[in-house]
């Protein structure tokens, strides 16, 4: 099953494409996706061709470790598709996740499973503990995984541990943390427009710009001016 999934992604590879995503995923020495190797596959193409595979949680774990980002992207897919057809298994499955969250390493692997799976099984949990341990880490990804998979709380109207997540992570010096905590920000505002207001009346004078700047996209554009200017 494995060896007819690797097969279907090689005959679908693509070298131009390819090329284009090792630039765009930061690939190179010293950047955030170094070492990540494309097939050159489109995301949707995977996610169908994924559809057609149910494979073992070793199965996956051969694909999570391949030093090519298709092999992980369709890993994880695979993994959600596990997930949602397995109530008996979920633990199990988030636990598997929660093992590899080194190897979800890059952002669209983080955006295209952590809600999925780390959100969706801790929605309802009295014990997040481990979702701060994540926003504590020292680890870019479970930096990410942590914001994003509160997408899933947001979708609820939970915006509690959104908020808090987003305050642990003020501080942080990364691009793509900032990008991440501003787009949580910016989903809690589409719902709650005074909970967003009222944490960037607190921290909005000292956030990185680029979080500040998703966070307060959907404004008119006179207060993003008035906010952005520090004149709020």
């Amino acid at each position: 099953m494995l060896g007819e999934l690797i097969k279907d992604l090689e005959i679908r590879k693509n070298k131009e494409q390819a090329e284009i995503l090792q630039k765009f995923f930061k690939t190179e020495k010293g950047e955030y996706g170094e070492g990540d190797v494309f097939l050159g596959i489109r995301t949707p193409v995977q996610r169908k061709l994924c559809k057609k595979y149910n494979l073992t949680l070793k199965e996956i774990q051969i694909l999570l470790n391949s030093k090519i980002h298709e092999h992980r992207l369709c890993g994880l897919f695979c993994l959600i598709d596990k997930y949602k057809r397995n109530e008996k298994l979920k633990e199990k499955i988030f636990n598997f996740y929660t093992r590899n969250a080194k190897k979800i390493n890059n952002w669209d692997l983080v955006d295209l499973s952590a809600p999925s799976i780390f959100g969706e099984f801790l929605l309802n949990k009295q014990d997040k503990k481990i979702l701060y341990l994540f926003a504590k880490s020292k680890n870019l990804w479970e930096k990410r995984i942590a914001i994003v998979s509160t997408y899933v709380f947001i979708k609820n109207n939970k915006f509690g541990d959104t908020l808090e997540i987003a305050e642990i992570l003020l501080k942080d010096n990364h691009d793509l943390i900032h990008k991440a905590v501003g787009w949580m920000l910016r989903e809690v505002g589409k719902r709650d427009i005074k909970a967003l207001e009222n944490f960037l009346k607190k921290h909005y004078s000292k956030m990185p710009r680029t979080m500040l700047r998703y966070a307060i996209e959907k404004f008119p554009e006179f207060k993003r001016r008035k906010i952005l200017l520090g004149q709020w």
